[in-house]
């Protein structure tokens, strides 16, 4: 009897087990069947065939019809058709036939894909395609709201600097034979033309209260005389001429040198000198005093647009202001570790000024600063093999800032390589005032800029097999910047960060991005004042006042952009965590950081819905 009672519940175990073990199952089929794409007929999947290639069809016209109305473009993807154009993008025809275009191509996806959309019928990628093409479409339209062609130029994003960068012989424009110069040639009459616009929208703004801070001009001025030489070989335009390709015939190389120095003597310096006379004599008169956008009508309004577009969620600036000071409050922790760890005795304060001014962290010369970036390159490099499965094909430079924009740059900055492999990404360094620049700064902005930062993904994104132009060459800040930040972050994971001094560092660089949350905010939507910025900065963080001055008059000529890099960095690590947490010991970090890259650049909203797609299907 003992024995018999024994197997019965040896039986009824095994069938409990089993009947346990099926409704695992079913709740694992389950969760896969509501994530997964629906079951399709052979004809639904036609169907769904043919409404994937017609977007793809109206996605591929979208990118002709951008490429055409902005050449630029097409000249930083290596595609020389339009090399002898320059866009009037502050026109009123230019921004009629934009807003036509964007209307036009959104009513068209959205007529082809939007069923298809809602019901879950297309293919992951394309799902990303559509949602991303519909919400930059709408941001654009909404974008046009607002009247910043009327303010085109500041300090920050003076497009004088851009073109001489252009127009330089080490850019994106190509001087390979004769017609790359006569291109070059053509495209300066576009831009001399749209000089002569920026100056007519000035004066418009003028008369509508709508100008920029009187700081943020008179740092323009330096910038345009740098360009306004009497020698027109002292003129960075003049460089290609420098540079002739052998391969040009001498009596073509005659005829084109009077026509390229013509092209300087009479066309840029002429257009450029008129301009800066015009902020000089007229504009700064006019230009405001206040900081933030709270100074101009419908600032409010703007900056809220501003948010939403550059973090790609539904933060308010209130929301985004308490988040940054609560960053803030937790890095300050960190550092006080690091304080320990190093045994200095003192505040933070103390640590600050220490930090920043103790000749030991100070660079001898500009040539030592940029051989600290170039030191990296190996080590970092073997450390990403561990994190990553994925890497972009192209190589990158490393280069100081050129001297004419140093003063007003960033520490850092990175230029996609060209698409066809004519050129390499860059990582732009700058080695302005060398004690800005203090040497645990290095790890950190390396990572950011360069490897597994900035390279890692913008050069991997265009280099992606599938995806239309749009995703390939487009972008959210949020996502780019927020991968920049998070990039920092792995420091410690890839060995970066074990003198004390580079984590603090990287302490350094995450505090002042929090920082950004504070005070863009605070300038903005709080209406500080620009010394309110910079005595909060000097408050809070390690920094020599070049820099301080530098990000604050950022802060004030790109509102909303320095919310991107925290923001960004919150939610890439918050979806890092969660999918940890979701799958423990089957979480692999090399296969969380290919589904975040092998999409190209996210906003923040679609990428949260991606991975948890990715987490329910693991």
């Amino acid at each position: 009897m003992h024995l018999i009672h024994r197997l019965l519940l040896i039986i009824c175990l095994a069938i409990a087990l089993a009947a346990c073990q099926q409704d695992e199952a079913n709740d694992r089929q389950a969760t896969a069947d509501s994530t997964a794409d629906p079951v399709q007929t052979e004809s639904e999947q036609e169907s769904v065939t043919d409404i994937v290639a017609q977007l793809n069809d109206i996605y591929a016209a979208y990118n002709q019809a951008t490429l055409e109305l902005n050449p630029v473009l097409a000249t930083f993807r290596g595609i020389p058709d339009y090399n002898d154009r320059w866009a009037n993008t502050i026109g009123n025809e230019y921004r009629e036939r934009n807003r036509q275009l964007q209307q036009s191509f959104l009513e068209q996806v959205q007529a082809v894909g939007a069923a298809a959309h809602a019901e879950n019928l297309l293919p992951e990628q394309d799902r990303l395609s559509y949602e991303i093409f519909m919400l930059d479409r709408g941001n654009a339209l909404r974008g046009m709201d607002f009247p910043g062609y009327l303010m085109p130029i500041n300090q920050f994003r003076n497009p004088t600097n851009f073109y001489a960068q252009l127009g330089s012989g080490q850019n994106a424009q190509p001087f390979n034979n004769e017609q790359d110069y006569r291109n070059f040639i053509a495209r300066t009459n576009g831009f001399a033309a749209f000089i002569e616009q920026a100056i007519v929208n000035m004066r418009s703004g003028m008369q509508q209260n709508l100008v920029q801070p009187r700081i943020l001009m008179e740092r323009v001025l330096p910038q345009l005389e740098a360009h306004m030489v009497e020698n027109i070989e002292d003129s960075l335009f003049y460089q290609p001429l420098n540079n002739l390709p052998d391969s040009i015939p001498e009596e073509a190389r005659q005829s084109l040198m009077t026509d390229y120095s013509n092209m300087i003597s009479q066309v840029l310096i002429p257009s450029i000198t008129r301009l800066h006379h015009f902020i000089e004599n007229e504009y700064l008169d006019a230009a405001r005093d206040t900081a933030g956008m709270t100074g101009l009508p419908d600032g409010d309004d703007w900056y809220a647009h501003l948010v939403a577009t550059t973090t790609s969620t539904d933060l308010s600036a209130e929301q985004i202001h308490q988040i940054g000071l609560s960053e803030v409050a937790r890095i300050h922790h960190g550092m006080r570790q690091v304080m320990q760890q190093v045994g200095f005795e003192g505040d933070l304060q103390d640590f600050f000024e220490f930090t920043a001014s103790d000749p030991q962290f100070i660079f001898d010369s500009r040539e030592a600063l940029l051989n600290a970036f170039l030191a990296l390159r190996e080590p970092v490099d073997a450390a990403a093999e561990k994190l990553f499965s994925v890497r972009p094909q192209a190589d990158f430079e490393i280069r100081a800032v050129e001297a004419y924009r140093e003063r007003s740059a960033s520490s850092g900055s990175y230029q996609r390589p060209a698409p066809n492999g004519s050129r390499p990404g860059i990582f732009y360094a700058n080695t302005y005032d060398l004690s800005a620049r203090p040497s645990w700064t290095v790890g950190a902005l390396y990572l950011h800029e360069a490897v597994p930062g900035h390279h890692f993904q913008l050069a991997l994104q265009q280099e992606l097999q599938g995806l239309p132009d749009f995703r390939l060459f487009g972008g959210t800040t949020a996502y780019t910047e927020g991968w920049g930040l998070y990039a920092e972050s792995l420091g410690k994971e890839m060995g970066v960060y074990e003198d004390p001094y580079q984590y603090y560092g990287s302490l350094a660089a995450e505090l002042w991005r929090a920082i950004r949350l504070v005070v863009d905010t605070g300038l903005h939507h709080k209406g500080w004042s620009r010394q309110q910025v910079l005595d909060y900065m000097y408050a809070n963080a390690p920094v020599a006042e070049a820099r301080a001055v530098s990000e604050a008059e950022r802060f004030m000529a790109i509102p909303s952009q320095a919310l991107a890099y925290k923001i960004g960095q919150l939610k890439i690590q918050e979806l890092r965590s969660k999918a940890q947490q979701a799958l423990g010991e089957r979480f692999d970090v090399k296969a969380f950081h290919s589904e975040v890259l092998t999409s190209g650049s996210l906003p923040l909203n679609i990428l949260e819905n991606k991975i948890d797609r990715w987490i329910a299907a693991q």
